[in-house]
């Protein structure tokens, strides 16, 4: 029995492992497409890939006391980041042919990554809120770094449903666990409702509310205004 428990439990943490490692992969992806479509040159695209697949992951092991972050420690990530980085270099023109190839890379690391930062948060004795907030904080904080270095406003702030859809998929993460649910059950569930929400809230423009102020008004309508001010 105790030979079936350390089994299982290793079988679990290859999984999470491979998500980590996945997401990783795909957020990198994410940051080299927009590195190559901002004209950055080959060490801008290394650079941005590393920092939008690791920058979360970082993030949550040093919150959590993994130090030093699993990816600096295992050689894995930065090859992964790296391997990112020259596919989308040399085979942009492929990459770029999928419809909105960041979204999609992006919703597919959000996904991986919401649940492996949940699950190692448990791991470390987090609490439950804690857990869900840091797997939110994996997910999301390779895009935020990301999107600050090609200076644009970060999606997670100004898009659809982005640290909503991490927030659900970790909580699921961790719901799951402590109703006595298995990571290689729960892992993949909770990955694929982050997906599918984050999917489903580009395809449909969902938002969460924004203030309700007046945009002010056009260049055009000023020079209206001021037209007829002189004609007076």
């Amino acid at each position: 029995m105790n030979q079936v428990g350390v089994g299982a439990h290793n079988v679990v943490s290859t999984l999470l492992a491979a998500f980590d490692i996945g997401g990783t992969f795909v957020f990198a992806l994410s940051g080299a497409t927009a590195a190559v479509k901002h004209r950055l040159d080959v060490f801008g695209v290394l650079v941005l890939c590393f920092a939008a697949g690791n920058a979360g992951g970082i993030t949550r092991d040093v919150m959590i006391g993994a130090v030093p972050p699993a990816a600096v420690g295992d050689s894995r990530y930065l090859a992964v980041s790296i391997l990112a980085g020259l596919i989308t270099f040399f085979w942009y023109p492929i990459i770029d042919r999928l419809s909105s190839p960041v979204l999609l890379f992006d919703a597919a690391g959000l996904g991986l990554f919401c649940v492996a930062g949940a699950d190692k948060a448990l791991a470390f004795h987090a609490g439950p809120l804690a857990a869900m907030l840091l797997g939110m904080v994996t997910g999301i904080g390779g895009g935020i770094v990301r999107d600050v270095l090609v200076m644009e406003v970060p999606t997670v702030l100004r898009t659809e449903l982005y640290a909503v859809a991490a927030l659900l998929g970790a909580a699921f993460l961790v719901g799951g666990r402590k109703l006595g649910l298995s990571s290689h059950v729960a892992a993949p569930t909770g990955a694929a409702l982050c997906i599918a929400l984050r999917v489903m809230a580009i395809h449909y423009g969902w938002h969460l509310p924004v203030a309700g102020i007046k945009a002010p008004p056009s260049s055009q309508s000023k020079d209206h205004v001021r037209r007829a001010g002189t004609q007076r």
